[in-house]
């Protein structure tokens, strides 16, 4: 069986993007990771503000795991992050420990 883990995805379009909270599944050398129908391979230490890129686009991405503070962003922006459905309880209870947050689904979301 696979290792997964709940992690945050940012798609760098510039210097913010699209930001998202998922299950990403590695693969078993560690060096790829699955989201989302998609394969990302690591940038080995080349990346500033990313840290991987998606192997059919080329597109940059920065994915990490979870901060307890939520403050996941690079520059802490206050730009919306979707948490994805099979992932929200497990995100608002065990990394966040916010248990009375569970039915939200967008961090910084107006």
């Amino acid at each position: 069986m696979l290792k997964t883990r709940i992690m945050y995805i940012e798609h760098k379009e510039d210097l913010t993007g699209n930001a998202r909270i998922g299950r990403v599944t590695f693969s078993k050398t560690g060096k790829s990771i699955h989201f989302d129908g998609k394969t990302f391979q690591t940038l080995n230490g080349s990346g500033f503000k990313e840290n991987y890129f998606d192997v059919e686009t080329g597109d940059y991405y920065w994915i990490s795991g979870c901060k307890k503070d939520g403050g996941d962003r690079l520059y802490g922006e206050r730009k919306p992050i979707y948490i994805d459905e099979d992932t929200r309880e497990e995100y608002w209870i065990e990394i966040r420990n916010l248990p009375n947050q569970v039915d939200k689904k967008v961090i910084n979301g107006n």
